[in-house]
């Protein structure tokens, strides 16, 4: 029988505007589907999303 992994969930806000972000790093807080600052969703931790939260580090707060 196949053990079950815990997995861990991040919980990531806007913080700051991404009005003068590079195009790259606007897309990068789409895809993790932050909208407005203060809006706040829930993820997986997987490297994918490790990978988008490192690009914009400075723009969002994550909380495990």
């Amino acid at each position: 029988m196949a053990k079950k992994q815990k997995v861990n969930n991040l919980l990531i806000t806007l913080v700051r505007s991404t009005c003068k972000a590079k195009p790259n790093q606007k897309l990068s807080v789409k895809g993790l589907g932050l909208k407005k600052i203060g809006h706040q969703v829930t993820r997986q931790d997987t490297p994918c999303i490790r990978g988008l939260i490192n690009k914009v580090s400075h723009l969002v707060r994550v909380e495990e």
